[in-house]
């Protein structure tokens, strides 16, 4: 039996590859990425004070699981001139779990 997304193995994944640019606590800082804080359910390139490209301001995105899970595996393909230089997660349940730990680290 599968199980579901493991959170803490999200956190692990968020700290090695998403931590050197982005924040997720309130108020945080934004780096080379924006802070990711209460971005579930916000169109793309919406977060105050941060420079993002016209091709992340322009897709309409609203993030939720599913295009998270689209966009974490391949981020220059699900937007085209996105400026994030980072290659995406190939592995499903690594997607999942790092899912699991946004969603709940950056919600208020």
């Amino acid at each position: 039996m599968a199980k579901g997304p493991n959170e803490k193995k999200g956190a692990k994944i968020f700290k090695t590859k998403c931590s050197q640019c982005h924040t997720v606590e309130e108020g945080g800082a934004h780096k080379q990425g924006p802070n990711l804080y209460g971005f579930f359910g916000r169109q793309s390139g919406q977060a105050d004070g941060y420079s993002y490209s016209a091709a992340n301001k322009k897709s309409g995105i609203i993030w939720g699981e599913d295009t998270l899970f689209e966009y974490l595996e391949n981020p220059k393909k699900y937007i085209k001139g996105t400026k994030m230089v980072f290659a995406g997660l190939k592995k499903p349940a690594d997607r999942n779990d790092l899912i699991a730990y946004l969603k709940k680290s950056c919600s208020a």
